[in-house]
This record gives C-alpha cells, sequence and structure tokens, in this order.
C-alpha cells in the first residue's frame, strides 16, 4: 500500500523510538533467519519450472544467485534444485538461440537475457554458441545507442533503463568474445557518458547505477556520489523504500545492503548498516518470507508457484532472495567480528 512520504515518515519514527533500544541480532539468530527462507526459495522456484518452460527473474535469477550465495557459505540447501534452475535456464536460451541470433529476442527483451546471463554466470555456465548468441542480440540493441532501453513496465525491477543497461552490460563483460571486444568497449564509453547525464531517480535507479559505475571502474568520486545517494535515502526504521512515497520493503531494502556491502561501501560497524540489517530481521515472516506488495500490472495467467503471498508472491520471492543474501553477509560479518 503506497502511503504519503510524511506519515511514512512518522511511523518510522515511532517504530525507530520502539526499536532503538533493542540489541541487534547475533549472527545465530541471523543464520535461522535466513535458513526458513532458503526452503521457500528452493520450494517456489522448483514449482515454477513444473507451470512454465520460460525462465524469468523472480524465480530463477534471483533464487540462483540466493541459494548460490548459502552453498558458498555453508547454509543447507538441495543442491538439486539449484542445479534444475540453471539447467532450466540454459534449456530455455538453448531453445531460443535462433530468435537471438535473428536478433528478435524473447519476451522481456534486455532484462531477460541480461539476468538469463547472469542466472548462468551465477551457475558457472561457461561462453557457448548460446551465450555468443544472446551476446550478438545485446550488440544490436545497444548498437548506435547510448543505453540499453527497458521495454517492460514491471516495477520495480523491469521499469528502469538503468537496471537494463546494467543488466545488458554486465552480459558483455561476462561472455563478450575477445572478437567483440572492440564494439563492447565503444559500447561501454557510451554508456558511460549517457550514464552521467541521467538524473538520481528511485531506489532501483540508485541501486543499479552504482552497480554500472563499479562495472565501468569508474573514478572513486562518482562512485563516492552515488553511495551517498543511497546513503541519503534511508528511512529512520533502517530500511529503505522503493520510491519516496512508499514504505521501507524488503526488495528495496536487501538489493540496497547487498549492493553496499559487495562493493566495500558500509562496514558491519556502520549504524546505518547495523539499522539496516536490524530492520530486515523484524520485517520478516514466521514462515522465513519477506512480503512485498505487487503494482506492477497483471498480465500473464496466475498459477500458485509455492511461494506464499498470493498475487504479490512474484516480488516477494525476488524480495526474500534479495532480503536472504544481505542477511548471509550480515551474518557472516557478524563471525569475522566476533573472531576478532
Amino acid at each position: 500500500m503506497q502511503r504519503p512520504y510524511l506519515l511514512c515518515a512518522l511511523l518510522g519514527g515511532l517504530l525507530t523510538a520502539t526499536n532503538a533500544v533493542s540489541a541487534p541480532p547475533t549472527s545465530q539468530a541471523i543464520r535461522a533467519s535466513v535458513q526458513k527462507s532458503l526452503g521457500l526459495l528452493e520450494r517456489a522456484a522448483d514449482e515454477f519450472i513444473v507451470h512454465r518452460d520460460c525462465f524469468s527473474c523472480h524465480h530463477q535469477a534471483l533464487p540462483v544467485m540466493a541459494l548460490t550465495m548459502a552453498k558458498e557459505k555453508g547454509y543447507a540447501i538441495k543442491e538439486e534444485v539449484l542445479t534444475r534452475q540453471i539447467q532450466h535456464t540454459a534449456r530455455f536460451f538453448d531453445n531460443n538461440r535462433k530468435k537471438f541470433l535473428e536478433k528478435a529476442g524473447t519476451g522481456g527483451g534486455v532484462d531477460t537475457a541480461g539476468y538469463g546471463l547472469l542466472t548462468l554466470q551465477t551457475g558457472g555456465q561457461a561462453a557457448n554458441p548460446t551465450t555468443d548468441a544472446v551476446i550478438e542480440y545485446l550488440l544490436h540493441r545497444v548498437k548506435g545507442n547510448n543505453y540499453f532501453a527497458c521495454s517492460s513496465e514491471r516495477p520495480p525491477a523491469e521499469v528502469s533503463s538503468i537496471t537494463t543497461t546494467y543488466l545488458g552490460l554486465n552480459g558483455l563483460k561476462h561472455y563478450g568474445s575477445q572478437a567483440k571486444q572492440k564494439e563492447i568497449e565503444e559500447a561501454r564509453e557510451r554508456i558511460r557518458g549517457w550514464l552521467r547525464s541521467q538524473p538520481s531517480g528511485d531506489t532501483e535507479d540508485r541501486v543499479f547505477r552504482l552497480k554500472i559505475l563499479d562495472l565501468l571502474a569508474a573514478q572513486p568520486n562518482e562512485k563516492a556520489a552515488a553511495i551517498r545517494s543511497l546513503l541519503r535515502i534511508q528511512r529512520e526504521d533502517g530500511g529503505w523504500p522503493q520510491n519516496e512515497w512508499m514504505e521501507s520493503d524488503a526488495y528495496a531494502t536487501g538489493s540496497v545492503l547487498v549492493t553496499l556491502r559487495q562493493l566495500g561501501a558500509l562496514e558491519p560497524a556502520d549504524p546505518a548498516y547495523e539499522r539496516a540489517v536490524k530492520w530486515l530481521v523484524r520485517d520478516q515472516l514466521s514462515d522465513g518470507s519477506w512480503k512485498v506488495e505487487s503494482w506492477s500490472k497483471p498480465f500473464q495467467l496466475y498459477f500458485e508457484s509455492g511461494f506464499p503471498h498470493g498475487k504479490d508472491q512474484w516480488i516477494s520471492c525476488t524480495a526474500t532472495s534479495w532480503a536472504a543474501m544481505a542477511l548471509m553477509q550480515a551474518a557472516q560479518d557478524l563471525d569475522k567480528v566476533g573472531k576478532k
């Protein structure tokens, strides 16, 4: 539900006052929270491919990222589920190789192509004829353009051309062949100039702007400005909202924390980090999920994927993936601090 910013701020202030003296969660408590969420992500990802033969960012890309991180950090996961999601992704792109070679792509355009390559990258997939075809498609989409245009209207994940540009750029970086490097470098330089002309928008824009700057190895002052832009919009309750008119939610908060920690922009001792981790722990539901209400216009036939929250399950699955990854990093940070 969207609410006026003033009301959100007042409510956030009350929550902050109520929880100001509460102790930060322990690494053990955080790990238990994460473990509950992993089973939900596994079940939903597996159920999705029973109903659909397509690839999705909400039930493949983000869950694969979360489950892969969980495996690396020693959480109990069902490795066969993770393997199936990567195989499902590879099969979808193999089946659509001709469309990419013809420069038509699939539904979702660059978002689908970019998230798909990111999923294969996360799963350790080497370059092959199919990824080469997707790279040809991406180069076609950016040829003569200064960015990758978003072709979807599914907020918050598929609405921003800054996000789409990051996905396209990341795919080019990790799967572009040596023979394509001149074209790729030319595209990178055009994107660099374009990004400097783009104003800071909502939280999604700010997160993926920072990710692009990191990919482009931008100047430290540019990255520092992008980091400050994100930290300025943290709410008093510790979380981040998708935009100024909405309450803090796990999608925005999780994606911000994951990005800032991966880039070393926040340290465990930073008050902003501690408040955000506490907010995520408080906001998690007893079933292990984080609920985020959808404000995308539905266009596909509804079905139950095994993830809670009915019509809100798609964005909630994505949000839970981001939140779980953020808390995995937080638990590891606390463990390191405890060993010093």
